[in-house]
Protein backbone atom coordinates (compact mmCIF):
# COMPACT_ATOMS: atom_id res chain seq x y z
CA UNK A 1 0.00 0.00 0.00
CA UNK A 2 1.47 3.44 -0.57
CA UNK A 3 2.16 5.42 2.44
CA UNK A 4 1.43 9.49 0.94
CA UNK A 5 1.42 12.39 2.89
CA UNK A 6 1.47 16.34 2.07
CA UNK A 7 2.91 18.41 4.61
CA UNK A 8 3.41 22.55 4.44
CA UNK A 9 6.06 25.03 5.65
CA UNK A 10 3.79 27.61 7.04
CA UNK A 11 6.79 30.57 6.03
CA UNK A 12 7.34 29.83 2.76
CA UNK A 13 3.89 27.92 1.48
CA UNK A 14 6.46 25.43 0.68
CA UNK A 15 4.72 21.74 0.33
CA UNK A 16 6.79 18.73 1.02
CA UNK A 17 5.27 15.10 0.01
CA UNK A 18 6.11 11.94 1.76
CA UNK A 19 5.83 8.66 -0.32
CA UNK A 20 6.60 5.72 1.40
CA UNK A 21 5.81 1.65 0.43
CA UNK A 22 4.27 0.35 3.72
CA UNK A 23 5.56 -3.56 2.69
CA UNK A 24 9.40 -2.54 2.67
CA UNK A 25 9.56 0.67 4.89
CA UNK A 26 11.08 2.71 2.42
CA UNK A 27 10.23 6.20 1.43
CA UNK A 28 11.20 9.37 -0.26
CA UNK A 29 10.72 12.87 0.61
CA UNK A 30 10.08 15.57 -2.30
CA UNK A 31 11.34 19.17 -1.57
CA UNK A 32 12.10 18.74 2.15
CA UNK A 33 12.78 22.36 3.93
CA UNK A 34 15.25 22.82 6.32
CA UNK A 35 13.62 23.79 8.88
CA UNK A 36 10.98 21.55 8.93
CA UNK A 37 13.91 17.83 9.01
CA UNK A 38 12.57 17.51 13.30
CA UNK A 39 9.12 17.69 11.91
CA UNK A 40 9.75 14.80 9.17
CA UNK A 41 11.95 12.89 10.86
CA UNK A 42 9.06 12.53 13.82
CA UNK A 43 7.15 11.36 11.29
CA UNK A 44 9.28 8.94 9.45
CA UNK A 45 9.61 7.64 12.76
CA UNK A 46 5.98 7.14 13.39
CA UNK A 47 4.68 5.80 10.08
CA UNK A 48 7.82 3.16 10.49
CA UNK A 49 8.93 4.41 7.44
CA UNK A 50 13.13 4.40 6.34
CA UNK A 51 13.75 7.39 4.40
CA UNK A 52 15.91 6.34 0.99
CA UNK A 53 16.17 9.30 -0.95
CA UNK A 54 14.96 13.19 -0.79
CA UNK A 55 13.89 14.55 -4.03
CA UNK A 56 14.13 18.17 -5.54
CA UNK A 57 11.77 19.52 -7.77
CA UNK A 58 14.05 22.13 -8.96
CA UNK A 59 16.35 25.00 -7.02
CA UNK A 60 14.72 26.69 -4.90
CA UNK A 61 14.73 30.41 -4.07
CA UNK A 62 12.64 30.55 -1.44
CA UNK A 63 14.09 28.10 0.87
CA UNK A 64 16.64 26.54 2.05
CA UNK A 65 15.83 22.28 1.13
CA UNK A 66 16.89 20.22 3.83
CA UNK A 67 18.25 17.53 1.90
CA UNK A 68 22.16 17.61 3.21
CA UNK A 69 20.81 17.72 7.05
CA UNK A 70 18.18 14.42 6.63
CA UNK A 71 21.01 12.84 4.83
CA UNK A 72 22.94 13.07 7.98
CA UNK A 73 20.32 12.11 10.05
CA UNK A 74 19.17 9.11 7.69
CA UNK A 75 21.78 8.43 5.46
CA UNK A 76 19.45 9.16 2.79
CA UNK A 77 20.59 10.06 -0.78
CA UNK A 78 19.89 13.32 -2.40
CA UNK A 79 18.63 13.33 -5.82
CA UNK A 80 18.50 16.52 -7.86
CA UNK A 81 18.59 17.39 -11.81
CA UNK A 82 21.73 16.65 -13.81
CA UNK A 83 20.73 20.14 -15.38
CA UNK A 84 20.38 21.76 -11.94
CA UNK A 85 24.24 23.06 -11.69
CA UNK A 86 23.96 21.73 -8.18
CA UNK A 87 26.95 20.40 -5.70
CA UNK A 88 27.09 17.67 -3.44
CA UNK A 89 24.30 15.56 -4.42
CA UNK A 90 24.25 11.34 -4.72
CA UNK A 91 22.42 11.09 -8.23
CA UNK A 92 22.13 13.80 -10.88
CA UNK A 93 18.79 12.90 -12.48
CA UNK A 94 17.72 12.83 -16.45
CA UNK A 95 14.43 12.62 -18.70
CA UNK A 96 13.47 9.26 -18.03
CA UNK A 97 14.84 8.40 -14.90
CA UNK A 98 13.30 6.30 -12.11
CA UNK A 99 13.05 6.12 -8.46
CA UNK A 100 12.37 3.54 -6.59
CA UNK A 101 11.07 3.28 -2.97
CA UNK A 102 10.22 -0.84 -2.37
CA UNK A 103 8.02 -2.23 -4.97
CA UNK A 104 7.04 1.72 -6.08
CA UNK A 105 8.44 3.70 -8.39
CA UNK A 106 8.57 7.45 -9.60
CA UNK A 107 8.96 8.56 -13.23
CA UNK A 108 11.55 11.51 -13.66
CA UNK A 109 9.86 13.90 -16.47
CA UNK A 110 12.39 16.97 -17.20
CA UNK A 111 10.15 20.17 -16.77
CA UNK A 112 12.34 23.47 -17.28
CA UNK A 113 10.87 26.86 -18.12
CA UNK A 114 10.86 28.12 -14.32
CA UNK A 115 14.32 27.02 -13.56
CA UNK A 116 16.88 24.54 -16.51
CA UNK A 117 16.52 21.77 -14.00
CA UNK A 118 13.04 21.17 -13.20
CA UNK A 119 11.67 18.11 -12.78
CA UNK A 120 8.10 16.28 -12.74
CA UNK A 121 7.80 13.10 -10.53
CA UNK A 122 5.16 10.98 -11.65
CA UNK A 123 3.76 7.98 -9.62
CA UNK A 124 4.34 4.42 -11.20
CA UNK A 125 0.93 4.46 -12.08
CA UNK A 126 0.46 7.82 -13.53
CA UNK A 127 -2.44 8.30 -10.70
CA UNK A 128 -0.86 11.42 -8.98
CA UNK A 129 2.59 13.82 -10.16
CA UNK A 130 4.60 16.37 -8.36
CA UNK A 131 5.16 19.63 -10.44
CA UNK A 132 7.15 21.89 -8.51
CA UNK A 133 7.06 25.56 -9.89
CA UNK A 134 6.40 24.30 -13.17
CA UNK A 135 2.58 23.59 -13.13
CA UNK A 136 0.89 25.68 -9.84
CA UNK A 137 -2.49 25.22 -8.96
CA UNK A 138 -4.85 27.49 -12.00
CA UNK A 139 -1.00 29.25 -12.56
CA UNK A 140 2.49 28.58 -13.29
CA UNK A 141 6.00 29.31 -11.67
CA UNK A 142 7.63 32.57 -12.51
CA UNK A 143 9.86 32.62 -15.40
CA UNK A 144 11.43 36.27 -14.85
CA UNK A 145 14.60 34.71 -13.24
CA UNK A 146 16.78 31.39 -12.82
CA UNK A 147 16.80 30.50 -16.51
CA UNK A 148 13.05 30.68 -16.61
CA UNK A 149 11.90 30.96 -20.02
CA UNK A 150 7.92 31.11 -21.13
CA UNK A 151 8.58 29.71 -24.28
CA UNK A 152 9.97 26.28 -22.55
CA UNK A 153 7.73 26.19 -19.60
CA UNK A 154 4.65 26.09 -21.62
CA UNK A 155 6.12 23.43 -23.80
CA UNK A 156 7.06 21.80 -20.95
CA UNK A 157 3.48 21.70 -19.16
CA UNK A 158 1.69 20.76 -22.69
CA UNK A 159 4.33 17.88 -23.51
CA UNK A 160 5.02 16.41 -20.08
CA UNK A 161 2.38 16.99 -17.84
CA UNK A 162 -0.88 17.87 -20.10
CA UNK A 163 -0.12 14.28 -21.48
CA UNK A 164 -0.97 12.64 -18.81
CA UNK A 165 -4.39 11.31 -17.67
CA UNK A 166 -6.86 13.59 -16.73
CA UNK A 167 -7.87 12.14 -13.74
CA UNK A 168 -4.00 12.23 -12.83
CA UNK A 169 -3.53 14.37 -9.18
CA UNK A 170 -1.54 17.22 -9.39
CA UNK A 171 0.33 18.68 -6.64
CA UNK A 172 2.54 21.77 -6.75
CA UNK A 173 5.64 22.95 -4.69
CA UNK A 174 3.77 25.68 -3.73
CA UNK A 175 0.37 27.26 -3.35
CA UNK A 176 -0.28 30.74 -1.77
CA UNK A 177 -4.20 30.31 -1.15
CA UNK A 178 -3.94 27.43 0.69
CA UNK A 179 -5.14 25.03 -2.17
CA UNK A 180 -3.51 21.78 -1.92
CA UNK A 181 -4.34 19.50 -5.07
CA UNK A 182 -5.54 19.76 -8.61
CA UNK A 183 -5.42 17.00 -11.95
CA UNK A 184 -4.87 17.49 -15.11
CA UNK A 185 -8.21 17.83 -16.51
CA UNK A 186 -9.15 20.35 -14.78
CA UNK A 187 -5.67 22.54 -15.66
CA UNK A 188 -6.49 21.81 -19.29
CA UNK A 189 -9.87 23.43 -18.82
CA UNK A 190 -9.71 25.96 -16.27
CA UNK A 191 -5.82 27.11 -15.60
CA UNK A 192 -5.91 30.72 -16.77
CA UNK A 193 -2.55 31.05 -18.26
CA UNK A 194 -2.04 27.40 -20.36
CA UNK A 195 -5.02 26.09 -20.39
CA UNK A 196 -8.39 26.15 -22.95
CA UNK A 197 -6.89 27.56 -26.60
CA UNK A 198 -4.03 29.36 -24.86
CA UNK A 199 -1.21 29.49 -27.24
CA UNK A 200 2.31 29.66 -26.45
CA UNK A 201 3.13 33.29 -27.45
CA UNK A 202 0.14 34.83 -25.36
CA UNK A 203 1.17 32.61 -22.02
CA UNK A 204 4.71 34.34 -22.75
CA UNK A 205 3.29 37.68 -23.16
CA UNK A 206 1.59 37.36 -20.37
CA UNK A 207 4.83 35.95 -18.39
CA UNK A 208 6.94 38.60 -19.45
CA UNK A 209 4.31 41.44 -17.70
CA UNK A 210 4.37 40.08 -14.47
CA UNK A 211 6.69 42.53 -13.27
CA UNK A 212 7.09 40.66 -9.80
CA UNK A 213 9.61 41.44 -6.82
CA UNK A 214 12.25 38.62 -6.54
CA UNK A 215 12.06 35.73 -3.26
CA UNK A 216 13.01 37.69 0.45
CA UNK A 217 15.05 34.65 0.85
CA UNK A 218 16.67 34.51 -2.99
CA UNK A 219 20.57 35.19 -2.12
CA UNK A 220 20.23 32.65 0.98
CA UNK A 221 18.30 29.75 -0.81
CA UNK A 222 20.03 29.94 -4.11
CA UNK A 223 23.40 29.50 -2.94
CA UNK A 224 22.13 27.09 -0.07
CA UNK A 225 20.32 25.05 -2.65
CA UNK A 226 23.30 24.78 -5.06
CA UNK A 227 25.26 22.89 -2.29
CA UNK A 228 22.09 20.81 -1.59
CA UNK A 229 20.96 22.42 1.91
CA UNK A 230 24.78 22.14 3.05
CA UNK A 231 25.39 25.04 5.48
CA UNK A 232 28.71 26.73 5.51
CA UNK A 233 29.53 25.30 9.22
CA UNK A 234 28.96 21.23 8.86
CA UNK A 235 28.26 21.31 12.49
CA UNK A 236 24.83 23.32 11.76
CA UNK A 237 22.02 21.87 12.26
CA UNK A 238 18.68 21.79 14.50
CA UNK A 239 19.40 22.25 17.86
CA UNK A 240 18.74 19.52 20.01
CA UNK A 241 17.37 20.20 23.83
CA UNK A 242 20.04 19.43 26.53
CA UNK A 243 18.34 18.91 29.66
CA UNK A 244 16.75 16.04 29.67
CA UNK A 245 16.27 12.82 26.71
CA UNK A 246 13.73 13.92 24.58
CA UNK A 247 11.73 12.51 21.40
CA UNK A 248 10.31 15.16 19.13
CA UNK A 249 7.04 13.52 17.98
CA UNK A 250 4.55 15.06 14.55
CA UNK A 251 2.35 16.47 16.91
CA UNK A 252 5.26 19.17 17.56
CA UNK A 253 5.57 18.09 21.31
CA UNK A 254 8.79 17.15 23.11
CA UNK A 255 8.12 13.82 24.99
CA UNK A 256 10.25 11.90 27.61
CA UNK A 257 9.90 8.10 28.99
CA UNK A 258 8.78 7.69 32.64
CA UNK A 259 13.06 6.25 33.17
CA UNK A 260 14.29 9.96 31.45
CA UNK A 261 11.86 11.87 34.16
CA UNK A 262 13.38 9.80 37.14
CA UNK A 263 16.72 10.33 36.00
CA UNK A 264 16.68 14.16 35.89
CA UNK A 265 13.34 14.53 38.35
CA UNK A 266 15.71 16.93 40.52
CA UNK A 267 16.16 19.37 38.60
CA UNK A 268 12.83 19.62 36.75
CA UNK A 269 9.14 20.88 37.91
CA UNK A 270 6.50 18.13 37.25
CA UNK A 271 3.20 19.31 36.71
CA UNK A 272 0.27 17.00 36.88
CA UNK A 273 -2.74 18.69 35.69
CA UNK A 274 -5.43 15.66 36.30
CA UNK A 275 -8.38 16.76 38.37
CA UNK A 276 -7.70 16.63 42.42
CA UNK A 277 -9.71 13.24 42.92
CA UNK A 278 -7.20 11.75 40.25
CA UNK A 279 -3.73 13.23 41.85
CA UNK A 280 -5.27 11.38 45.08
CA UNK A 281 -7.02 8.25 43.37
CA UNK A 282 -5.86 5.13 42.55
CA UNK A 283 -2.98 5.99 40.53
CA UNK A 284 -1.27 8.15 42.66
CA UNK A 285 1.01 11.00 41.65
CA UNK A 286 4.68 11.23 41.32
CA UNK A 287 6.58 12.89 44.22
CA UNK A 288 7.41 16.78 44.40
CA UNK A 289 4.44 17.24 41.13
CA UNK A 290 2.25 20.01 41.65
CA UNK A 291 -1.03 20.02 40.73
CA UNK A 292 -2.54 22.65 38.38
CA UNK A 293 -5.80 21.02 36.39
CA UNK A 294 -5.75 21.69 33.21
CA UNK A 295 -8.85 23.99 32.91
CA UNK A 296 -6.85 26.03 35.72
CA UNK A 297 -3.82 26.38 33.47
CA UNK A 298 -4.18 29.33 31.54
CA UNK A 299 -5.04 31.46 34.35
CA UNK A 300 -1.91 29.80 36.32
CA UNK A 301 0.46 29.17 34.50
CA UNK A 302 2.56 32.71 36.32
CA UNK A 303 2.71 30.33 39.05
CA UNK A 304 5.32 28.08 37.57
CA UNK A 305 8.97 29.11 37.68
CA UNK A 306 10.00 30.11 33.52
CA UNK A 307 13.50 29.12 34.33
CA UNK A 308 13.13 25.66 35.42
CA UNK A 309 12.48 22.95 32.73
CA UNK A 310 8.19 21.81 32.94
CA UNK A 311 7.35 18.27 32.86
CA UNK A 312 3.55 17.85 32.34
CA UNK A 313 1.64 14.99 33.53
CA UNK A 314 -1.57 13.22 33.03
CA UNK A 315 -3.43 9.93 33.09
CA UNK A 316 -2.03 8.62 29.48
CA UNK A 317 -0.03 11.74 28.33
CA UNK A 318 -3.44 13.41 26.10
CA UNK A 319 -4.21 16.22 28.94
CA UNK A 320 -0.77 17.21 29.34
CA UNK A 321 0.28 17.41 25.67
CA UNK A 322 -2.21 20.41 25.28
CA UNK A 323 -0.41 21.70 28.86
CA UNK A 324 2.58 21.16 26.89
CA UNK A 325 0.69 23.15 24.14
CA UNK A 326 -0.71 26.09 26.36
CA UNK A 327 2.78 26.81 28.47
CA UNK A 328 4.38 26.90 25.01
CA UNK A 329 2.01 29.71 23.86
CA UNK A 330 2.34 31.53 27.49
CA UNK A 331 5.95 31.60 26.43
CA UNK A 332 7.46 28.78 28.00
CA UNK A 333 10.34 27.24 26.24
CA UNK A 334 11.98 24.10 28.15
CA UNK A 335 8.60 22.37 28.48
CA UNK A 336 7.88 18.15 27.83
CA UNK A 337 5.21 16.15 28.33
CA UNK A 338 5.51 12.35 29.86
CA UNK A 339 4.87 9.67 27.33
CA UNK A 340 1.93 7.39 28.56
CA UNK A 341 1.11 9.60 31.72
CA UNK A 342 1.19 7.91 35.11
CA UNK A 343 -0.35 4.50 33.72
CA UNK A 344 2.83 3.90 31.75
CA UNK A 345 4.74 5.93 34.86
CA UNK A 346 3.32 2.77 37.27
CA UNK A 347 3.17 -0.61 34.50
CA UNK A 348 7.01 0.32 34.39
CA UNK A 349 7.61 0.25 38.16
CA UNK A 350 8.47 3.81 39.38
CA UNK A 351 7.38 5.20 42.16
CA UNK A 352 4.27 7.14 43.71
CA UNK A 353 2.58 8.92 46.36
CA UNK A 354 -0.47 7.11 47.34
CA UNK A 355 -2.56 5.68 45.49
CA UNK A 356 -3.85 1.45 45.06
CA UNK A 357 -2.44 -1.44 44.04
Amino acid sequence: MLIFRQLVDPKSSTYTYLLGDSQSGEAVLIDPVFEQARRDAALLAELGLRLTYTLETHVHADHVTGAWLLRRLFGSQIAVAKASGAVGADRYLAHGDQIAFGVRRLQVRATPGHTNGCLTYVLDNESMAFTGDCLLIRGSGRTDFQQGDPHVMYRSVHNEIFRLPEDCLLYPAHDYRGLTATSVGEERRFNPRLGGEIGEDDFAGYMNNMHLPHPKQIDIAVPANLRCGRPDNDAAGLSEPTWAPLTYTFAGIWELSPQALEEVAGSVQILDVREPSEFDGPLGHIRDARLIPLGELSKSAGELDPNRPIVAVCRSGGRSAQAVAILQKAGFGRIANLAGGMLRWRADGHPVVGGGE
